[in-house]
């Protein structure tokens, strides 16, 4: 279906790609997994043709066709949103563009050509083009007032959707997706997580949500010391055998059958969950490929995330009454009455992602034009992760001298105390000597981690943690929020994230507060919660 031959890429003197040999085959989704600066993003504009690479080649099989989520937002300004989405299939496209045109300048002259290339149109379903595209919108929550409306005058996040919509459009042979959850809610990644795991061509992907990767994934793609390795399964079975590879290649002393064993009772037991699991669809066999001799360990470095307390809380945390927040006279959230005790690891929830972000800063502190009020427990600390975090990394000094300004006792304040912290996150020897202030996200993100587990508050207010994360990094950060033994107000797109650390559920809205002690999953499945929320916004 698709071939890299040969392939190699390098910038100045660093090599992202040597000499990459692999094939993609139709029927399968492969998941392209990375460190950060590993090259994914980079691979799929090459696979694309956004990129040339230093040397090789990429071979797409003679008469298919290839789709591209498109990063650039602003690539269709000009055109309507139900346009955009037909220039999914370009050719399909073009063609109804030839045959429009000469409809408006129509003559028994070239009547006999709008005949042919009407039998052409037909043979690629082509009358029924506009509305396969309106269906594909609603799907994706472009409500159909919106189908004729110019790209130029959309919210910048349905822009996401209908970009999306574009690349779904037209069954494409081979479909290349770089983060497709970004600026998604939880209906609509469900959704798109059940139409790719039904796709029936070939899916290339790159994306930190793991669930998501479990979900549609039939292999893993590793890039791992400049070669790419393709691997049966989704994700989980992936980062499982290969820590399981790892324990084993430390173990000398077992025995190569005992080795044997373990691996094949761990494949039993992974077998058994994805057959169990509501994406084990005819298409998803990846099960019956699944073989002990493709398990290896991974050269994969996990931070080291551990959330401390500088003393336990008592049982009132935060209690807030009648507190509302407008914006340009339109009502955020209001009535919100709640009281957290110890031990509640929230998901903070809502369908406005500005509610979220207003009700952290009025929580933490940071502004306060509201009305109600709220209060925190007199025994409670917190650490805050916000959204936006640009505003810390505004000085040009190290990551050293950055990370001193959070010390609380002399010995924190010490060189070799602060290079410690950072090795922590990973940032290891010269790499603690950066500047601040030319930091990437995820570099961001992981410093602004350091800086919340040096606090050692007991309640932690974490917006959005996955962020410009590595998978790596996303996985280590569950965890520890897992073995937190404080209170936690989280919000979050990453449904593993939702679903393996929140006992209860607050969704803010307009008309007030939903506030339920259950998991996500039971939560976004409840129907009397679907009527409620439907009722509220």
């Amino acid at each position: 279906m698709l071939s890299v031959s040969n392939l190699s890429i390098q910038f100045g003197k660093r090599v992202l790609f040597d000499n990459v040999n692999t094939t993609f085959n139709n029927g399968n989704c492969y998941g392209i997994i990375g460190a950060n600066g590993a090259g994914k993003s980079t691979f799929l504009k090459i696979l694309s043709g956004k990129l040339d690479a230093t040397s090789g080649h990429v071979h797409l099989e003679p008469g298919k066709r290839m789709s591209v989520l498109e990063q650039d937002h602003s690539l269709f300004d000009s055109n309507s949103v139900i346009e955009t989405v037909m220039m999914g299939n370009l050719p399909l496209f073009d063609l109804k563009k030839e045959i429009d045109s000469l409809y408006e300048n129509y003559s028994d002259e070239n009547a006999d050509k709008i005949g042919v290339l009407q039998v052409q149109f037909e043979e690629m379903d082509g009358w029924n083009a506009e509305s396969n595209a309106a269906s594909l919108l609603s799907n994706l929550g472009i409500k159909e007032d919106l189908h004729q409306n110019l790209m130029t005058d959309i919210d910048p996040k349905l822009k996401v959707r209908v970009l999306l919509a574009k690349s779904l459009f037209g069954n494409p042979d081979v479909l290349i997706m770089d983060e497709p959850t970004n600026d998604l809610d939880y209906e609509t990644i469900t959704w798109l997580e059940d139409y790719l795991a039904n796709f029936d061509n070939c899916i290339i992907v790159v994306s930190h949500d793991r669930h998501f990767l479990d979900s549609v994934c039939t292999h893993i793609s590793d890039i791992d010391f400049g070669k790419i390795n393709h691997y049966s399964g989704n994700y989980s079975f992936w980062q499982e055998s290969s820590e399981l590879a790892a324990r084993q290649r430390a173990q000398q002393n077992k025995k190569a059958e005992e080795k044997k064993k373990e691996l094949e009772e761990f494949i039993a037991r992974f077998s058994a969950n994805v057959a169990k699991s509501k994406q084990a669809t005819s298409r998803k066999k990846m099960i019956e490929k699944l073989n002990i001799h493709d398990i290896k360990p991974s050269s994969r470095r996990y931070p080291a995330i551990i959330f401390e307390r500088d003393r336990e809380a008592g049982d009132q945390i935060l209690n807030v009454e009648n507190l509302s927040f407008s914006l340009e006279n339109e009502m955020l959230f209001s009535k919100i009455d709640l009281n957290l005790v110890k031990g509640d690891k929230v998901l903070l929830f809502s369908k406005d992602s500005r509610a979220i972000n207003y009700f952290y800063e009025i929580i933490s502190n940071n502004i306060n034009q509201t009305t109600g009020n709220f209060s925190w427990g007199i025994t409670t600390s917190f650490s805050y992760l916000p959204l936006d975090n640009s505003n810390y990394f505004d000085q040009n000094i190290s990551l050293v001298e950055w990370l001193r300004n959070w010390a609380k006792t002399d010995e924190e304040k010490e060189e070799v105390f602060l290079r410690g912290f950072l090795g922590k996150m990973i940032f290891s020897g010269d790499e603690a000597l950066k500047k601040c202030n030319v930091l990437s996200g995820g570099e961001k993100v992981r410093c602004m981690i350091s800086k919340m587990m040096m606090n050692r508050g007991n309640v932690l207010l974490i917006n959005e943690p996955t962020n410009h994360l590595d998978l790596e990094t996303i996985t280590a950060f569950n965890n520890s929020l897992k073995r937190f033994k404080g209170t936690v107000i989280l919000s979050t797109q990453d449904q593993q994230f939702a679903q393996t650390i929140a006992n209860r559920i607050i969704e803010l809205t307009p008309s007030g507060i939903i506030d339920r002690y259950m998991n996500f999953e039971e939560y976004m499945n409840d129907s009397k919660i679907k009527e409620i929320r439907n009722s509220m916004y």
